[in-house]
């Protein structure tokens, strides 16, 4: 059952293969396109045109508090239900506020954060005035068909429920979701891992650190304190809080079994593995081994991280995993032998490869990094990462965005930087990636310190644009300007007996070019939340001949002979 976006002018223009109506003040799409000898996939910054100023705070000391170097994450959520998103900045220092900006749909934004009362700065005095915010979640945990917004720290949480009018209410302490006040949570994310219709809340933690006992770490002269390595603390259990659907949560994370105080996270993907209809977790940790949460498909969850090889490097070393992303990379399937099954990949440390383990099936992994051609990831320190169509030829690329955590690496290492630029590889095909960063447009030959990336298209047009934030910086939107080598499809799947967003539904897709599985899931990078809708790259294909759609609420859905180049919502039977 197919139904339009209610009160969007452009959907009907989109259902007919063009795009809708062109931003004010930016490129028109005939004129997109790479410079000759250039990538095809390109980005030009619009951050400024698009009235985007928020600036992150990290409160740096010459203590170098540790919470200092962390950075924050950017959300997309298209809060008011106008088919256009919206995009969230989390701010880090105690008390400075968080930014909200509202989608003009012309290219620009507006600053809406006072009004929707989403600043997180607390009163003066309060646990959440004293929380150093970090990453942030999207969903609707009570699906009354409204984004929601999750906000995590080093201090209380933050559950804000959106009220339908442009405003939000903190509802953390009926909700139980603050976690303890001395926590430092990290990346999150909303799933549906029982199934039930409601959404259940997966929070990720870091370190056992306390402000007030903050250790010296560096060599003891002028200007060569460093932040602490993370192997001075221990770690801290993640939370699993299920969704009880009324408004209420319960911390589930000791009978599920993910309460492992062995780890110490930083990224949070979710997928399903296996493709056995149950969403399983990965958690990308920092110094020790990754966990991968199978999911019984019975209220618990076992890591399969040793079985399944993706808990350390190639040669069985733990890395300082950051960033982390889970899809599948090897489709069409005709074009090169692709199993239908995701990949994961994690972003790690200076002198550590980024990470892609390519899934193999019955549940087994094989690290790839080195032979998929991700050797220029060595030296830059990898956070915030997605894996997406850029340039819609139909299979996933991958963007990194890049920065130390050591303000003075330099006194220690001369060959490393503090701010470095970001990483975009062009998927070739048959596993391999070629770094085109250097090709692929001004904005991605800056250097910043990079934290949170999220993907989403934000002007509707059929290519991902990317927003950053990085530390102590201003803010960036890269909009994608470059040439589209095929068609496009975005979904935007409405449940009914599954939450009403769909998370966590698998959708395969059959075209000419092949057959692709994706899951709508928004869950991934580092401390960030991407568009909740499924894009998928097309390709030459001239239509979508099948579209089957599998609910996490159990029902299977069909759509054949599908037009290209529009935003389609699917209604669950």
């Amino acid at each position: 059952m197919l139904a339009a976006l209610a009160g969007v002018p452009w959907t009907l223009a989109a259902q007919r293969g063009v795009p809708p109506a062109q931003s004010k003040g930016l490129p028109r799409a005939e004129s997109r396109g790479p410079a000759p000898g250039a990538s095809r996939i390109q980005f030009a910054d619009v951050t400024a045109r698009a009235g985007i100023g928020f600036v992150h705070k990290s409160g740096a000391t010459p203590e170098k508090r540790m919470f200092e170097t962390f950075g924050s994450g950017v959300a997309w959520i298209d809060y008011d239900n106008d088919g256009f998103q919206d995009l969230f900045f989390v701010n880090g220092v105690p008390g400075s506020p968080n930014a909200l900006y509202h989608n003009n749909h012309d290219g620009t934004f507006t600053d809406v954060t006072a009004r929707a009362g989403v600043e997180g700065s607390g009163a003066p005095g309060s646990p959440a005035a004293a929380a150093a915010k970090t990453g942030a979640a999207v969903g609707d945990f009570d699906n009354d068909g409204y984004l929601d917004l999750y906000v995590t720290a080093l201090g209380p949480n933050t559950l804000y429920r959106n009220n339908h009018d442009g405003t939000f209410s903190d509802v953390t302490a009926s909700a139980g979701v603050g976690g303890p006040p001395t926590e430092w949570s990290t990346s999150t994310g909303f799933l549906d891992f029982d199934r039930d219709g409601d959404l259940d809340l997966y929070v990720a933690n870091y370190l056992d650190y306390r402000v007030a006992d903050n250790p010296y770490c560096g060599q003891a002269k002028e200007g060569y304190r460093m932040y602490c390595h993370p192997t001075m603390f221990d770690g801290v259990a993640d939370r699993l809080y299920r969704n009880e659907g009324n408004g209420t949560f319960t911390d589930i994370s000791k009978q599920a079994g993910i309460a492992n105080p062995a780890g110490k996270g930083l990224g949070v993907a979710f997928c399903d593995y296996d493709r056995d209809g149950w969403t399983d977790i990965y958690v990308a940790n920092d110094t020790v081994r990754n966990f991968l949460y199978h999911n019984t498909g019975k209220g618990t969850f076992v890591d399969e991280a040793y079985r399944a090889a993706v808990g350390f490097d190639l040669n069985g070393r733990p890395q300082a995993g950051m960033g982390t992303d889970c899809a599948d990379v090897d489709g069409p399937s005709t074009r090169q032998a692709d199993n239908g099954l995701p990949e994961i990949f994690v972003t790690n440390f200076s002198e550590e490869l980024n990470t892609l383990y390519e899934n193999r099936g019955d549940g087994l992994f094989e690290d790839v990094s080195a032979k998929a051609g991700l050797g220029s990831g060595f030296l830059p320190l990898g956070f915030g990462t997605k894996l997406f169509d850029a340039d819609n030829d139909g299979d996933l690329d991958i963007h990194v965005t890049n920065g130390h955590v050591i303000d003075n690496v330099t006194l220690y290492r001369p060959t490393l930087s503090y701010a470095q630029k970001d990483l975009l590889y062009e998927n070739l095909g048959g596993g391999r990636f070629r770094d085109v960063t250097a090709e692929a447009g001004a904005a991605l030959q800056a250097t910043r310190v990079g934290r949170g990336l999220a993907v989403a298209d934000f002007d509707n047009d059929g290519l991902l644009d990317v927003a950053i934030s990085s530390l102590n910086q201003p803010a960036v939107l890269l909009r994608n300007t470059g040439a589209r080598a095929g068609n496009w499809i975005m979904i935007r799947a409405k449940g009914r007996k599954s939450n009403a967003f769909g998370l966590g539904a698998t959708v395969t897709i059959e075209t000419s070019e092949g057959r692709q599985v994706r899951e709508i899931n928004n869950v991934a990078s580092y401390l960030s939340s991407n568009d909740i809708r499924l894009h998928v790259g097309l390709g030459a294909a001239k239509i979508i001949q099948r579209i089957e759609v599998a609910w996490p609420g159990g029902t299977k859905q069909v759509l054949t002979n599908v037009a290209v180049n529009q935003i389609l919502v699917i209604d669950e039977p």
